[in-house]
């Protein structure tokens, strides 16, 4: 092990997890004036590129994505470890109820990170609308309620967390490292961008799993959570679902069928 890793692993065990909790518990409500001022800059930043030539931005862009993915794929390997460690020797429901997730030394710092990262996330939408891009209701619809229930759900460290932060950097290790690609100009085969939506169909089926599991073993097995905890995460997950599915067949389905029923014709 080298000096590097010693101190990245150094760093983790003393991150003040019992500090950053707090701070969310005080604070959690900001998330709302975060979405409120993402909102305004959406549809502002709209308006005032309607008339106004479209700009390049690719080296930010390469940069940007590049950086996020970077963080995603350590967030997946540290948080992907701890939950595979758990599987294997409690079980999937320890792995569902485990708590100790938000305080572990592999983790605790990770978990904080992935609530933190949904705030400069939110800059994904500016290059979309400086760029003059399409810019589709999944996209900010996402980016909002990502933002909302991570911070609603840290300050309370429930049962699931485990879940969905492993899974969403996995999958965002794969998006991110994709759109820096694109953005450097790289020729990406179109089943890479079939395979990362298809894995996000399949994130958002695995979440509604976890939740219901969540909600059966609440009492049984003193999987702590909240129902209205319950209710949000699955709202939101069914919506993501239908989103990501509808998303998936418009893109790659729908066309594909069209022309073969043209050939046909």
């Amino acid at each position: 092990m080298n000096d590097s890793e010693l101190t990245s692993y150094e760093f983790e065990r003393r991150f003040d997890q019992q500090r950053a909790f707090e701070w969310m518990q005080e604070n959690w409500r900001k998330s709302f004036m975060l979405c409120g001022l993402y909102a305004a800059l959406v549809f502002g930043g709209q308006h005032f590129m309607r008339e106004r030539p479209k700009l390049n931005l690719r080296r930010p862009l390469v940069l940007w994505s590049l950086s996020l993915a970077i963080f995603s794929i350590i967030g997946a390997v540290r948080t992907g470890t701890y939950m595979l460690h758990v599987l294997l020797n409690g079980g999937f429901r320890q792995s569902v109820c485990d708590s100790s997730f938000y305080k572990a030394p592999v983790t605790k710092f990770w978990a904080y990170a992935f609530a933190l990262s949904k705030v400069p996330e939110l800059g994904d939408t500016m290059f979309i609308i400086l760029r003059k891009q399409r810019l589709i209701f999944l996209h900010w619809y996402h980016h909002i309620t990502v933002l909302l229930y991570s911070w609603y759900t840290y300050k309370d460290q429930v049962a699931g967390g485990g879940w969905f932060m492993t899974m969403n950097y996995m999958v965002h290790s794969l998006m991110y490292s994709y759109y820096a690609a694109r953005a450097a100009g790289l020729r990406v085969p179109r089943v890479c961008a079939m395979t990362i939506t298809a894995a996000q169909i399949l994130q958002m089926a695995m979440g509604l799993v976890v939740l219901a599991y969540v909600y059966y073993w609440m009492d049984i097995a003193h999987c702590f959570s909240y129902v209205d905890k319950v209710v949000w995460g699955t709202i939101m997950y069914l919506s993501y679902l239908l989103l990501f599915a509808s998303f998936f067949y418009n893109t790659y389905l729908k066309d594909s069928s069209e022309v073969k029923g043209t050939k046909a014709e």
